[in-house]
Parts: structure tokens; C-alpha cells; sequence
């Protein structure tokens, strides 16, 4: 039974040419052609020789042959193309760069004080040793560096600030974390309205130790205006209190102020002493947790569960109390550069406002808004983050665990460290974030953001940072009541000479970050 010969069809190789492009289609109907191979033709037959080879292979060889050729000149042609164009590309005049300064973005934008070291983009300073590990969370902006991440991947600025504190409750475990009380501003600037997040009075868990609130107050806060999903939040936290940070300046200083009591093995050598600058720290314990917070059916068995662990290990038969955060509207105060908006009480955002009256309907000239501290002042440890979009919509948010460290008190179940705050009665002096809109209709307002940490005077240091700035000359009648967020706040006339300052705004559909002093927090934006 003798083999058919199938027609196998192919296509004559074109040099492309602009001028074909056109004929594209009628050049497509008439390139094809069968190709007929005889399988059985003999090889050996004289009519069928060329050259000494059989007829058959002698056109496939030619064949062959010519789509070589072809490739050949296809590829030179191409050559001399890219060659053409590299050359009028040299010619031709260079683009024009949109370039912004150090801390101006188009999007969003977010400012932490927490880092591999002291340092971030535009400050010049550097890690002062190499990272560890390959891992994208072990860089010189930590926590910016993940609420960034959260903007771009869709996120808001709720999202990035709830995501970054979480980080922040890793990495600063003197400072804040999941056993710290939190108190947060958010400006929606679709409704001009802003909102204030409270963890509620200060409750015992055990004896001179604090109940822990973040996770709750943290999720009220995002359930209600957030917009990634609540897990996606908290994976860059676990992963690095499981895989590893490092220790930066102020945990350091920390630290070594600290000493190891209650701190150990986590935040210690082998021979007990404590971590130090750029040492790798992990709590595997803290990472546990927060994996069941991300996978919980609702954050508030993660919450419940958590305290009941903790219980565990205080030998508490249950909880004495549950948090009890709430979401209310912000304090407000018209002036004649628009309105304000700060946290209410037992916060120091009434001690603000007044401070603020004060010295606006005074006559005589600005008290010193910045007295000396009394000598038996307690300074509250306290940590701060800021993020904010073009449109003008922004979370500031402030925590604390009272003491450095809080109570000290580490449990051994979660790697949680419990505060300090037990006072119900008690105001907390280191919570006074602060929102000014220029106008309370007009969606494209400009808006500005001040929260600050450091002694409880920051109420007064930011209250003569808003000063100074309303005494600012205004050379434009248009920019009268614009709050020039592009222009930083001096470093003299904001903190008082101790404490931070972060600075964040909407102007010019753009994102503008800023910190006092000057290059103390990595902020990144996009």
C-alpha cells in the first residue's frame, strides 16, 4: 500500500515594510503553495539526480537554502531599522522629566518613624550594615515601606495606616504594640467630615497591667472605612515578627536604657544582653497571633482568644474586662483658615483646642506655648504614623504603652508586652492629632495633618506650630487661606526642642510628607 503525498503548505518569508502594512491582507491570499514531497519516488533514478543528490532532497535542501537567506536579510533589515531609529532617537530633543521634591507625590504617601535605621528617602542616612536576609521588609523604612505597599496594591489610606501600625506594633515593641491603647483622626474628604477612633477608657486586665486594644480598635476603624480585605492587613506583620527586623535606633536606645529585665529571649543575646543596632529580632509567639487574627472568622474571637492566652498566663480564671473602642465624630473649631479637627477627651485634644482659643482671641502677644516641664512630669512613650492621599483624605493615628516597654511584662503564650494604662480617669497627654481644612464644601480643598509624640507639652508645640504658620506672610490674596503644606514646619518653633513632629497634606492634587526634626521617619509614597 502506497504512502499518499499530503500537501504541506507554507508561507514565502516577508521583509516587513511600512508601505505593506496596508496589503497585508491581499498579501496573505496569495502566499501560500503546496509543497508536494514524493515518499516513494526511487532515489537511485539518473532523471532525479542534481549535482549527485536526489531530485527530492535537492529541493529541500533548496528550500532550505533560501529560507536561510531570507532569515538573513530579514535580520539585517531589522538591524539597520534599530540602528535608524537609535539614531533619531539621539536626535530628537529629550523628553521632558515630572519630577517632584523630596516628599511630594502624586498619589499617596506615608510617614512612620520606624526603619531597619534611622533614615529614609531624601535624609541622607544609611543602615549602618548590611541586611541580613533577602526580604523586602528588612529595608531602612520598615513600616512606610509596607503601607506604600498597600496603596499601590489598591489599598486606602486607612489600609495603610492600620497595616503600617501593625508593623509598627512589631518593630517598636517599646512604644506601641497589640497591648497598646490607640486614639486615630481620619479626614473622608468626599464628605469633609472627620471621625475619631478611641480605644475607650484605660481598663485593668490584672493588677497594674493594661487591657490590650489594638486588635479591636484597629479593626473598628478598618471595617467601617477601610477597603482591602482585613487579613491582607496583617501579612506583612507576621512575617516579620516570624521571619526577622532589625533593631533601629530607637529600639536600641531602648533597650540599652531598658535593660533585659522581662525581655529576654526575645530582644537579647545568648549571654543576656539586649539587642543592638541592626541586630535581627524575631517573636514567632506575636506572629502565631497575629496569623489567627487574619484567618479568624471574626476579629472578635481573635480579640477573645488572645485574651483568654493572656489570662492563661496571668492564672486569670477570665478576662475582668473587653474592650470597649468606639468611632465618634471629631472635635471641630471654625477659625479664619478654616476648620479644625482633633480627638476628644480623656485625649489632649481639648487641652489643644483651648490652648488654641486662647491664643487666637488674645490681644496680648503669644504666651509661651512651650513652658519648662514640672520635675515630677511622667513622659509617655508614644508612637506616630501618618498617611495621606492627593484628594485629600488622611489617617493620622497614635499609640502608647505608657512606660517604655509598658509594665514590662511580656507573655510568654504571645509575645505581647502589656501596658501600664490603668487610670480610667487619666488623660492621655500624648495623643493630640490635629486636621485643618481650609473649607468645609469644597472637595479640593487643601488639608492638613499634625500629629505629634514626646512629652505631654507636644499639645502646646503643636499649637505654636499652627501659629507660626497663620502668622506666615501671604504674598498672594488667592493663597490666603491655603496652609502652604509644601513648606514644612521649622524645627524651633514646632516641638519645643524635644519630641516629633509629622507633618502631612493635600495641595495641588499632589501628597506632601514632612517630619521635625528633619530626616527622624522613612516615608515613602507613590
Amino acid at each position: 500500500m502506497e504512502a499518499t503525498a499530503e500537501p504541506v503548505l507554507y508561507h514565502k518569508l516577508q521583509i516587513w515594510e511600512p508601505s505593506m502594512e496596508s496589503e497585508e491582507e491581499e498579501e496573505e491570499e496569495g502566499t501560500s503553495e503546496p509543497l508536494v514531497l514524493s515518499l516513494r519516488r526511487p532515489l537511485d533514478v539518473p532523471g532525479n539526480k542534481v549535482g549527485g543528490l536526489p531530485g527530492a532532497w535537492a529541493r529541500l535542501v533548496a528550500a532550505l537554502l533560501l529560507l536561510a537567506v531570507s532569515c538573513s536579510l530579514a535580520v539585517r533589515q531589522l538591524q539597520h531599522r534599530g540602528s535608524l531609529t537609535g539614531k533619531l532617537a539621539s536626535m530628537a530633543p529629550p523628553a521632558s522629566v515630572h519630577s517632584h521634591p523630596t516628599g511630594v507625590y502624586h498619589h499617596g504617601a506615608i510617614i512612620s518613624p520606624a526603619g531597619g535605621c534611622q533614615g529614609g528617602e531624601g535624609s541622607g542616612v544609611t543602615c549602618p550594615r548590611p541586611l541580613p536576609h533577602n526580604n523586602p521588609f528588612l529595608t531602612a523604612a520598615i513600616c512606610s515601606h509596607l503601607g506604600q505597599e498597600l496603596l499601590a496594591a489598591g489599598g486606602n489610606v486607612v489600609d495603610a495606616g492600620v497595616g503600617a501600625s501593625l508593623c509598627l506594633a512589631v518593630v517598636h515593641p517599646h512604644a506601641t504594640g497589640l497591648g497598646a491603647m490607640f486614639w486615630g483622626l481620619f479626614h473622608n474628604n468626599s464628605s469633609a467630615n472627620a471621625t475619631a477612633l478611641t480605644s475607650g477608657p484605660a481598663q485593668i486586665l490584672a493588677p497594674g497591667l493594661g487591657l490590650p486594644t489594638a486588635l479591636p480598635a484597629l479593626h473598628l476603624l478598618h471595617a467601617h472605612f477601610g477597603h482591602l480585605p482585613w487579613s491582607h492587613l496583617l501579612m506583612g506583620p507576621t512575617m516579620l515578627a516570624q521571619e526577622g527586623f532589625l533593631v533601629d535606633a530607637s529600639l536600641a536606645r531602648a533597650l540599652a536604657t531598658q535593660g533585659t529585665k522581662g525581655l529576654c529571649p526575645l530582644f537579647c543575646h545568648a549571654d543576656g544582653t539586649p539587642l543592638g543596632l541592626g541586630d535581627r529580632a524575631t517573636n514567632p509567639k506575636l506572629a502565631a497571633v497575629l496569623r489567627k487574627a487574619a484567618l479568624a472568622p471574626t476579629p472578635a474571637l481573635a480579640g477573645d482568644e488572645l485574651l483568654n492566652l493572656l489570662s492563661r498566663d496571668l492564672g486569670l480564671e477570665e478576662p475582668l474586662a473587653r474592650p470597649t473602642p468606639t468611632l465618634v465624630p471629631a472635635l471641630q473649631f471654625s477659625m479664619t483658615q478654616g476648620i479644625l479637627f482633633t480627638t476628644p477627651g480623656p485625649s489632649a485634644g481639648p487641652e489643644l483646642l483651648a490652648l488654641l482659643k486662647t491664643a487666637l482671641h488674645s490681644r496680648e502677644p503669644s504666651p509661651d506655648l512651650c513652658p519648662p516641664l514640672l520635675k515630677n512630669t511622667v513622659t509617655p512613650v508614644s508612637s506616630i504614623l501618618a498617611t495621606v492621599d492627593s484628594s485629600g483624605t488622611m489617617l493620622l493615628l497614635t499609640s502608647s504603652l505608657n512606660s517604655s516597654f509598658g509594665s514590662g511584662h511580656m507573655s510568654p503564650s504571645t509575645g505581647v508586652l502589656l501596658s501600664d494604662l490603668v487610670d480610667r480617669s487619666a488623660t492621655s497627654a500624648w495623643a493630640c492629632p490635629l486636621i485643618l481644612r481650609v473649607s468645609s464644601d469644597d472637595t479640593e480643598a487643601d488639608v492638613m495633618g499634625l500629629v505629634a509624640s514626646g512629652t505631654p507639652r507636644m499639645a502646646g508645640a503643636m499649637t505654636h506650630a499652627l501659629l507660626s504658620h497663620r502668622a506666615r506672610p501671604q504674598t498672594h490674596t488667592h493663597q490666603q487661606h491655603q496652609p502652604q503644606p509644601q513648606q514644612g514646619p521649622t524645627e524651633s518653633s514646632s516641638t519645643c526642642g524635644q519630641g516629633t513632629l509629622l507633618q502631612v497634606a493635600a495641595h495641588a492634587e499632589h501628597s506632601h510628607v514632612s517630619s521635625v526634626p528633619s530626616g527622624c521617619c522613612p516615608f515613602q509614597g507613590f
